[in-house]
């Protein structure tokens, strides 16, 4: 499955006192990186929801490798995992623009709901377009 990169710059809201990013900043990034992936491959999460389908995250894990600092590019590179008709997963790779040092890597783990928060099996078109095969 070919990844997906998003590119970003380090505010400064973004750092501690320390002048690094605070590690939960991290999982920001994640966010925006698998919604840049849905949506490369034409699905936004509004369109989701107004399928009626919500992808709440379980589960999120993350390794910090090196520090990110005040007005660093980042580049996101997101890849689908894990799939199946009710969860999903993804992988990120969080590395710096310049020099390609990996700052840090983690992965999300999602199950898809209806409005009310109950599993429900994503339509077989959806699954597609997230990067399931269906047999």
């Amino acid at each position: 499955m070919a990844d997906s990169k998003s590119f970003l710059r380090v505010r400064y809201v973004e750092t501690d006192q320390m002048g690094i990013v605070h590690h939960s900043v991290y999982f920001h990034w994640m966010e925006v990186g698998r919604a840049d992936y849905l949506r490369e491959r034409g699905l936004s999460y509004a369109k989701m929801e107004e399928m009626g389908i919500r992808m709440p995250v379980v589960e999120a894990k993350a390794e910090f490798i090196s520090p990110a600092k005040y007005d660093d590019e980042i580049v996101v590179r997101t890849s689908l995992a894990e799939k199946n008709r009710i969860s999903f997963a993804f992988d990120y790779e969080i590395a710096r623009k310049a020099d390609g040092i990996l700052l840090a890597k983690g992965t999300t783990r999602h199950v898809a709901t209806d409005g009310f928060n109950r599993p429900r099996r994503v339509p077989t078109d959806v699954f597609k377009i997230i990067g399931g095969s269906v047999a």
